[in-house]
């Protein structure tokens, strides 16, 4: 199963306008990347992955919809999933990109 199209047209909305962009199919999902550094993407799921960073994970983690990004059982520490019901509107979307992109701006270019 594939992540939803529609979904993955209201990400690109949501990312859409920053410089150093670019996207990859990914384990069955989508992954958006800033400056060659993974940020935000899809599950095939309908999950949203976020890279947040090791220091404001578990803050995050605290957050309604937030858990760990787990794969092969194991958590990724600095990366979150989003549950779909966190981020219906647009406007939550954004917030949680926001999220990634405030962390992920601060890496150095790849």
């Amino acid at each position: 199963m594939a992540y939803d199209e529609e979904l993955a047209s209201r990400l690109r909305l949501a990312v859409k306008g920053r410089d150093g962009l670019s996207e990859k199919n990914m384990f069955g999902g989508l992954a958006i990347f800033l400056n060659g550094n993974m940020t935000v993407g899809l599950t095939n799921k309908d999950e949203l992955m976020l890279r947040v960073g090791k220091d404001h994970y578990e803050t995050i983690l605290e957050m309604e919809y937030a858990k760990p990004m787990t794969f092969t059982g194991r958590s990724m520490k600095g990366f979150v999933f989003v549950e779909p019901e966190g981020f219906e509107t647009d406007g939550e979307l954004e917030g949680w990109v926001d999220l990634a992109f405030s962390f992920t701006k601060t890496l150095p270019k790849k």
